[in-house]
Protein backbone atom coordinates (compact mmCIF):
# COMPACT_ATOMS: atom_id res chain seq x y z
CA UNK A 1 0.00 0.00 0.00
CA UNK A 2 1.38 3.39 -0.71
CA UNK A 3 2.16 5.85 2.17
CA UNK A 4 0.19 8.68 0.69
CA UNK A 5 -3.26 6.24 0.88
CA UNK A 6 -4.90 6.81 4.04
CA UNK A 7 -7.73 4.13 4.17
CA UNK A 8 -9.64 5.57 6.68
CA UNK A 9 -10.28 8.09 4.07
CA UNK A 10 -13.14 5.77 2.10
CA UNK A 11 -15.25 6.05 5.82
CA UNK A 12 -15.60 9.52 4.04
CA UNK A 13 -18.25 8.96 2.49
CA UNK A 14 -21.51 8.61 2.52
CA UNK A 15 -22.93 4.97 2.84
CA UNK A 16 -26.18 3.68 3.72
CA UNK A 17 -26.18 0.09 5.39
CA UNK A 18 -28.33 -2.53 3.62
CA UNK A 19 -29.21 -6.37 3.69
CA UNK A 20 -28.51 -7.68 0.06
CA UNK A 21 -30.35 -11.45 0.02
CA UNK A 22 -31.05 -13.52 -3.15
CA UNK A 23 -31.90 -17.73 -3.18
CA UNK A 24 -30.42 -20.61 -4.72
CA UNK A 25 -32.97 -24.28 -5.17
CA UNK A 26 -34.84 -22.92 -2.23
CA UNK A 27 -31.79 -21.84 -0.26
CA UNK A 28 -31.68 -18.35 1.01
CA UNK A 29 -28.82 -15.98 2.40
CA UNK A 30 -28.19 -12.22 2.83
CA UNK A 31 -25.68 -10.38 4.50
CA UNK A 32 -25.17 -6.48 4.97
CA UNK A 33 -23.30 -4.20 2.43
CA UNK A 34 -23.07 -0.60 2.14
CA UNK A 35 -22.85 0.31 -1.45
CA UNK A 36 -26.26 0.47 -2.78
CA UNK A 37 -27.29 3.01 -5.34
CA UNK A 38 -30.05 4.03 -7.84
CA UNK A 39 -28.47 4.32 -11.06
CA UNK A 40 -30.85 5.02 -13.29
CA UNK A 41 -34.58 6.19 -12.48
CA UNK A 42 -36.52 5.21 -16.04
CA UNK A 43 -36.65 2.37 -15.53
CA UNK A 44 -35.23 2.58 -11.91
CA UNK A 45 -32.34 0.09 -11.54
CA UNK A 46 -30.19 -0.09 -8.84
CA UNK A 47 -26.73 -1.74 -8.36
CA UNK A 48 -24.82 -3.41 -5.21
CA UNK A 49 -21.59 -4.54 -5.19
CA UNK A 50 -20.84 -7.98 -3.43
CA UNK A 51 -17.71 -9.96 -2.91
CA UNK A 52 -16.87 -12.66 -4.71
CA UNK A 53 -15.82 -14.96 -1.46
CA UNK A 54 -19.53 -14.28 0.03
CA UNK A 55 -22.11 -17.16 -0.66
CA UNK A 56 -24.76 -14.10 -1.28
CA UNK A 57 -22.79 -13.40 -4.48
CA UNK A 58 -22.97 -17.31 -5.79
CA UNK A 59 -26.31 -17.08 -5.19
CA UNK A 60 -26.93 -13.30 -6.97
CA UNK A 61 -24.68 -14.90 -9.82
CA UNK A 62 -26.77 -17.93 -10.40
CA UNK A 63 -30.77 -16.85 -9.89
CA UNK A 64 -29.68 -13.19 -11.55
CA UNK A 65 -32.29 -11.46 -8.62
CA UNK A 66 -31.44 -9.68 -5.53
CA UNK A 67 -33.27 -8.08 -2.52
CA UNK A 68 -32.36 -5.25 -0.71
CA UNK A 69 -33.70 -3.96 2.59
CA UNK A 70 -32.32 -0.60 3.68
CA UNK A 71 -32.18 -0.62 7.87
CA UNK A 72 -33.32 1.48 9.81
CA UNK A 73 -30.75 3.20 12.26
CA UNK A 74 -32.62 1.78 15.40
CA UNK A 75 -31.60 -1.54 14.57
CA UNK A 76 -29.99 -3.22 17.79
CA UNK A 77 -25.98 -4.50 17.19
CA UNK A 78 -27.08 -7.68 17.79
CA UNK A 79 -28.77 -8.01 14.35
CA UNK A 80 -25.72 -7.28 12.33
CA UNK A 81 -23.83 -10.67 13.64
CA UNK A 82 -25.23 -13.09 11.49
CA UNK A 83 -25.62 -10.80 8.61
CA UNK A 84 -21.80 -9.28 8.57
CA UNK A 85 -19.81 -11.55 10.60
CA UNK A 86 -20.66 -15.12 9.69
CA UNK A 87 -21.67 -17.13 6.25
CA UNK A 88 -24.22 -18.79 5.03
CA UNK A 89 -22.51 -21.82 4.57
CA UNK A 90 -22.31 -22.72 8.32
CA UNK A 91 -25.73 -21.09 9.60
CA UNK A 92 -29.32 -20.41 8.24
CA UNK A 93 -28.87 -16.81 8.76
CA UNK A 94 -32.68 -15.90 7.98
CA UNK A 95 -33.33 -18.50 10.83
CA UNK A 96 -34.45 -15.92 13.54
CA UNK A 97 -35.40 -12.77 11.22
CA UNK A 98 -38.62 -11.95 9.84
CA UNK A 99 -38.85 -11.51 6.24
CA UNK A 100 -41.40 -12.07 3.68
CA UNK A 101 -40.73 -13.96 0.04
CA UNK A 102 -40.88 -11.35 -2.63
CA UNK A 103 -41.89 -11.95 -6.20
CA UNK A 104 -38.55 -13.10 -7.14
CA UNK A 105 -38.50 -15.55 -4.76
CA UNK A 106 -35.77 -13.52 -2.95
CA UNK A 107 -35.99 -13.44 1.21
CA UNK A 108 -37.29 -9.32 2.18
CA UNK A 109 -35.63 -8.94 5.48
CA UNK A 110 -38.33 -6.85 6.93
CA UNK A 111 -37.39 -6.76 10.57
CA UNK A 112 -35.10 -3.01 11.22
CA UNK A 113 -35.74 -2.46 8.11
CA UNK A 114 -37.48 1.01 6.42
CA UNK A 115 -38.02 -0.21 2.92
CA UNK A 116 -37.20 -2.90 0.76
CA UNK A 117 -36.53 -3.67 -2.90
CA UNK A 118 -36.10 -6.75 -5.33
CA UNK A 119 -34.33 -6.44 -8.66
CA UNK A 120 -33.63 -8.66 -11.81
CA UNK A 121 -29.91 -8.39 -12.80
CA UNK A 122 -29.54 -6.95 -16.34
CA UNK A 123 -25.29 -6.22 -16.60
CA UNK A 124 -22.34 -7.01 -13.88
CA UNK A 125 -18.67 -5.42 -13.94
CA UNK A 126 -16.44 -8.10 -12.64
CA UNK A 127 -14.13 -5.58 -10.53
CA UNK A 128 -11.76 -8.36 -9.21
CA UNK A 129 -12.23 -9.05 -5.67
CA UNK A 130 -15.78 -7.90 -6.29
CA UNK A 131 -18.94 -7.66 -8.78
CA UNK A 132 -21.25 -4.80 -9.19
CA UNK A 133 -25.02 -6.71 -10.20
CA UNK A 134 -27.24 -3.69 -11.66
CA UNK A 135 -30.75 -4.92 -11.46
CA UNK A 136 -34.07 -3.73 -12.71
CA UNK A 137 -36.20 -3.15 -9.70
CA UNK A 138 -39.48 -5.28 -10.20
CA UNK A 139 -41.21 -4.18 -6.90
CA UNK A 140 -40.59 -2.07 -3.81
CA UNK A 141 -42.28 -1.11 -0.54
CA UNK A 142 -41.92 1.38 1.97
CA UNK A 143 -42.86 -0.50 5.51
CA UNK A 144 -42.26 2.63 8.05
CA UNK A 145 -40.43 5.84 8.48
CA UNK A 146 -37.46 6.45 10.64
CA UNK A 147 -34.17 7.51 9.67
CA UNK A 148 -32.03 5.34 7.59
CA UNK A 149 -28.57 3.61 8.68
CA UNK A 150 -25.08 4.81 7.52
CA UNK A 151 -22.31 3.47 7.79
CA UNK A 152 -20.97 6.42 9.85
CA UNK A 153 -23.23 5.96 12.24
CA UNK A 154 -22.95 2.34 12.84
CA UNK A 155 -18.57 3.03 13.40
CA UNK A 156 -19.45 6.30 15.27
CA UNK A 157 -22.21 5.43 17.81
CA UNK A 158 -23.21 1.78 17.26
CA UNK A 159 -19.10 1.21 17.43
CA UNK A 160 -19.53 -1.51 15.05
CA UNK A 161 -16.47 -2.99 12.87
CA UNK A 162 -16.39 -3.74 9.38
CA UNK A 163 -15.72 -7.40 8.51
CA UNK A 164 -12.79 -8.66 6.22
CA UNK A 165 -14.65 -8.71 3.24
CA UNK A 166 -15.97 -5.35 3.09
CA UNK A 167 -14.55 -2.93 0.39
CA UNK A 168 -13.76 -0.29 3.66
CA UNK A 169 -11.96 -3.17 5.65
CA UNK A 170 -8.76 -1.51 7.45
CA UNK A 171 -6.84 -3.55 9.92
CA UNK A 172 -8.31 -1.87 13.69
CA UNK A 173 -5.24 -0.80 15.59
Amino acid sequence: MSPELDRKVFRDLSYGLYIITSHDEGRLNGQIVNTVIQVTSDPPRVAVIINKKNLTHEYISKSKVFGVSVLDESAPMKFFGPFGFRTGRDIDKLENVQFKTGSTGCPLITENALSVLEANVVDQIDLGTHTIFIGDTVSSEVLKTGQPLTYQYYHEVLKGKSPPNAPTYTLEK
